[in-house]
C-alpha cells in the first residue's frame, strides 16, 4: 500500500429540507493513496457527487456536513477557516465538473480562464501562468493550441472542452484530481480519447485522481480499485479485478451484469434492477437495498449488514453474500430480468399501436 493522500471517515452530509433530513452522504469511509485512481460508482442519487463535493467543503445549501474527517496529508479539510480551505482548493485538489459548457464562462477566452485559475491561487506569477497555458492545452492534446487559446468555449466541441476543464484542473499542479463523470455526453470515440489522456496524465504527472462514473467499463480502464456506493453508503470496496471477478454484494453484481461483455463465450441476458434508490428522507429498515435486491432474505428487512471483510483487501455489506446465493436464486434474478425486459417491450408496442391507432 502506498502513501494515504486523503482519508474519509466516517463522513455525514445531510440536507435540511421541507420534507425532512436528506442523508446524502451516511457514513460513508474510503481512502485514496498517492498516485491511484479510485473509482466510486453507483446508480444517480447514490450519493458520489456529494461526497466529492464534501471533500471540497463545496456542497450547496441546505446541505452541511455534520459529522466526520476529511484528512489530506492529515489535515482534517472540515477545521481549515477561509483562507486555508481556498488556498487547498485548486492547490492540493481540483475538480473537473459533470457538464463543462456550464463551468466555463461563456464570454470569456478559453485561455485567460485557465491562466486566471493559476494566479488566482498566486502559485504561478501572472507572466509564469501566462506561458503555460499553450504548454497546459498541448498537454491535454488540443491541436493547433497557439491559436485555440483565444478561443470562446462555444468555439470548443463538447471534446475539447473536457480538455480544457483537465487544463485547468491541472493547472496548479494538485496531488489530487477529482472527475466528475469526465466522459458524460461524449460520443464512443472521443471517450476513449479522454480516457486514454486521463492514463497517461496519471502516469507520467503522478496524479491522483477519484472518478466518479456509472460506466463501469471506465473504471475497468483507468482505476485500480472501486468503491460502490447505494443510499449514500459504501457497500462494497476492493481491487478492480476482484470486484469484476467476484462481487459479493448483490448490487455490484447487478451492475456488473447489467453491461454487455464481449469477452464472455456465452452471451447471457443482461441483467435488470428493478426498481429505484430509496428515498434518502424515509430510507427503509435493514439493507437499504433489499426492496430491490433478488436473493433478500428476513434478516435483511430488519437489520443493517455492516461492513465487513469478504476477501482479502474486500469488503461488502451484505447478509448473503453472493459466493452464498443459491443457483436458483440466480436464476430467478436473470429470469426476472427477462421479465422486465418483456414487459417493457410490451409497453413500447402498446405506446406505438396507441399513436397508430389515433
Amino acid at each position: 500500500m502506498g502513501q494515504i493522500l486523503l482519508q474519509v471517515e466516517d463522513l455525514h452530509t445531510q440536507f435540511f429540507t421541507s420534507r425532512g433530513v436528506v442523508r446524502a452522504v451516511d457514513g460513508v469511509s474510503l481512502h485514496i493513496d498517492a498516485g491511484e485512481t479510485l473509482g466510486v460508482v453507483g446508480e444517480s442519487g447514490c450519493g458520489k457527487t456529494i461526497t466529492a463535493l464534501s471533500v471540497l467543503r463545496l456542497v450547496p445549501e441546505p446541505g452541511r456536513i455534520t459529522s466526520g474527517k476529511i484528512l489530506f496529508r492529515g489535515r482534517d479539510v472540515t477545521k481549515m477557516d477561509d483562507d486555508e480551505i481556498r488556498d487547498f482548493r485548486g492547490n492540493d485538489v481540483a475538480m473537473i465538473f459533470q457538464d463543462p459548457m456550464t463551468s466555463l464562462n461563456p464570454v470569456t477566452k478559453i485561455g485567460f480562464q485557465i491562466e486566471e485559475a493559476m494566479t488566482a491561487h498566486k502559485r504561478f506569477s501572472a507572466g509564469l501562468a501566462k506561458g503555460r497555458v499553450v504548454e497546459l492545452l498541448k498537454r491535454v492534446r488540443v491541436p493547433a493550441a497557439e491559436t485555440r487559446v483565444k478561443d470562446y468555449p462555444h468555439q470548443f466541441s463538447g471534446g475539447m472542452r473536457q480538455r480544457a476543464m483537465i487544463a485547468m484542473g491541472l493547472a496548479n499542479e494538485p496531488a489530487l484530481l477529482i472527475a466528475d463523470e469526465p466522459t458524460t455526453a461524449l460520443d464512443v470515440t472521443v471517450q476513449a480519447q479522454i480516457i486514454q489522456l486521463m492514463k497517461q496524465l496519471n502516469r507520467e504527472l503522478g496524479t491522483a485522481m477519484m472518478l466518479i462514473t456509472h460506466n463501469m467499463a471506465l473504471v475497468a480502464s483507468l482505476c485500480q480499485r472501486v468503491v460502490v456506493m447505494y443510499a449514500g453508503r459504501v457497500v462494497e470496496e476492493g481491487p478492480v479485478e476482484q470486484i469484476f471477478d467476484s462481487p459479493q454484494h448483490p448490487y455490484t453484481w447487478s451492475l456488473l451484469r447489467s453491461v454487455p461483455r464481449v469477452d464472455e463465450a456465452r452471451k447471457d441476458r443482461l441483467v435488470s434492477i428493478r426498481g429505484l434508490p430509496p428515498d434518502l428522507v424515509n430510507s427503509p429498515a435493514g439493507c437499504k437495498f433489499h426492496p430491490r435486491c433478488p436473493f433478500v432474505v428476513d434478516r435483511c428487512k430488519v437489520e443493517e449488514p455492516p461492513l465487513a471483510e469478504v476477501a482479502p483487501d474486500q469488503v461488502a455489506r451484505c447478509w448473503v453474500l453472493m459466493r452464498n446465493a443459491r443457483q436458483e436464486d440466480v436464476d430467478a434474478a436473470k429470469t426476472s430480468a427477462l421479465s422486465v425486459e418483456a414487459a417493457q417491450t410490451l409497453k413500447a408496442q402498446a405506446k406505438v399501436g396507441g399513436v397508430a391507432g389515433s
